[in-house]
């Protein structure tokens, strides 16, 4: 379970955050100043940073600042300026994202979401998913089933990381479709069955029954692995 910490004096936004961030999975951490923000990182693990700029005690620049040059948690600023010199400024100072109030709760979840899979990508051994028999290379994007190389389309294997990375938890068509195709996505949604079904064959083509995606039925998709 990821924890992200979100920081800002407004407690209504931070309660709206947590509550689209949790129903998703996610544990959430709050902190109503800059000060609060650098004191719960020293104490826990914190996987991203939700960061607001115009915040007591230390702004959200200053903190963005002082944890860049410590650790390398992804930042997400959020925040009511919308000025392009604002933007600018958060990301020359690391941040990795950057959200303008009034924002929608389903960008924001996906924004978080693609930061969190831009910072598993560079993690060294973390690229790499592997159980017996089943190696999915995130930086080659390769899929190896048995000492075999599985060839899979962009979409293929990105649905197979989704589901991948977190076996056991069961995926709903929404969900899949806006961590794979991007929470912009206007086609049918029948085209995660579609999808599923042709990526289903080809891993059990290579491997019989060891490493599968099983539906849930009127729910979604999980992975499983057999052995």
């Amino acid at each position: 379970m990821k924890n992200i910490l979100i920081a800002d004096d407004d407690e209504r936004i931070r309660e709206l955050v947590k509550l689209y961030l949790e129903a998703e999975g996610f544990a959430v951490v709050e902190a109503e100043d800059g000060q609060q923000v650098l004191d719960i990182v020293k104490k826990q693990p914190i996987d991203l940073v939700l960061l607001d700029l115009m915040m007591p005690v230390l702004d959200g620049w200053m903190v963005c600042k002082m944890l860049r040059r410590e650790r390398k948690i992804p930042i997400v600023m959020l925040t009511a300026k919308g000025e392009e010199n604002d933007r600018v400024l958060g990301l020359d100072l690391g941040a990795d994202d950057y959200i303008t109030k009034p924002f929608s709760t389903r960008e924001l979840v996906a924004r978080v979401k693609a930061v969190l899979r831009r910072a598993e990508g560079g993690k060294g051994e973390a690229h790499m998913i592997s159980y017996p028999g089943f190696k999915l290379n995130q930086l080659t994007r390769e899929l190896e089933l048995g000492g075999n190389n599985v060839n899979l389309t962009t979409k293929e294997f990105e649905l197979l990381l989704t589901l991948a990375k977190n076996p056991g938890r069961i995926y709903n068509r929404d969900q899949l479709l806006e961590l794979v195709w991007g929470y912009d996505y206007c086609g049918d949604s029948r085209t995660v069955d579609t999808h599923i079904n042709r990526l289903r064959n080809k891993l059990e083509s290579e491997a019989g029954h060891s490493v599968f995606i099983k539906t849930i039925r009127g729910v979604g998709y999980k992975f499983e692995n057999g052995h």
